[in-house]
């Protein structure tokens, strides 16, 4: 009946808003499985506390059992030792004090049962008391609860929209900077390219010059040889003597043959230093 009742009160405000979010449906479904779990908790311990109460409440009868098959035995030897015994109005009077002895020990008990019967009567309706007004304030705490979580659920609303807008504007930001990152990378990897080509071209220009240098000191040893042989001959011309006509044909042949050769180094020398 109070499960039925808890449903029923936090069933009823639900009635009235149907457009529920599939996070409050999942939020109701898990305070209603925790409610159901306490009480199925408050159930057996309930149900332990009964059993305990039952075992007691054997432990007890066996007590009393026993105690009242004690006192039939010693009953049934009073009784057999005074018809024994001669002196019928002694006997009577010990039967008598005896039976009185037992009527007001089980007067003693039975006022310490209504004793304790009372006390947990009155601890019976405190505790309904209490329950009653738990039950009030579970109530109650349930709507204001069922409130809060309404008022919880729109600022949740209104952060989602809020989160949503600025994940919108950070999408369009990431687009925009992607964009900007790629032309930056196009514009990276050309001058990349470009650097290579200007590398090689480097490189190249380089192992010419090198070599214009290697043959201009090639050159430069020529000429150098090239100028003391035409010193040379200068001076062997500034020296000469008119010798006979055959040598003079045969001289005049050479100096042809030098002058040519000489022709041809200039030549070279002119090319040389051109290039």
């Amino acid at each position: 009946q109070t499960r039925g009742r808890y449903k029923s009160k936090s069933r009823a405000p639900t009635d009235r808003f149907v457009g529920l979010t599939l996070e409050q449906k999942c939020e109701l479904v898990e305070r209603e499985l925790e409610e159901t779990k306490d009480e199925i908790q408050k159930i057996q311990e309930d149900s332990e506390q009964t059993l305990r109460d039952l075992e007691a409440a054997m432990e007890e009868a066996d007590i009393w059992w026993a105690e009242i098959k004690k006192a039939i035995s010693d009953f049934d030897k009073e009784v057999s030792t005074l018809s024994q015994k001669k002196g019928g109005t002694v006997a009577s009077e010990k039967l008598l004090r005896y039976l009185e002895e037992r009527n007001h020990q089980r007067d003693l008990l039975k006022e310490k049962l209504r004793l304790k019967n009372d006390s947990l009567r009155s601890y019976k309706k405190k505790l309904q008391q209490q329950l009653r007004q738990k039950e009030q304030m579970g109530e109650t705490f349930r709507e204001v609860r069922f409130e809060q979580l309404q008022i919880r659920n729109m600022q949740y609303q209104e952060k989602i929209e809020e989160k949503n807008e600025e994940l919108l504007q950070l999408k369009l930001t990431s687009g925009k900077t992607v964009q900007a990152l790629n032309f930056c990378k196009r514009r990276l990897q050309d001058a990349m390219e470009t650097s290579v080509c200007l590398m090689k071209d480097i490189s190249q220009r380089k192992e010419l010059l090198e070599k214009m240098e290697r043959e201009t000191v090639q050159v430069e040893e020529e000429r150098a040889k090239a100028e003391s042989l035409n010193k040379q001959l200068r001076r062997q011309l500034s020296d000469y003597r008119v010798p006979p006509v055959l040598r003079y044909v045969q001289e005049k042949m050479a100096i042809s043959d030098l002058q040519n050769s000489l022709k041809a180094w200039e030549r070279k020398v002119a090319i040389a230093e051109v290039s």
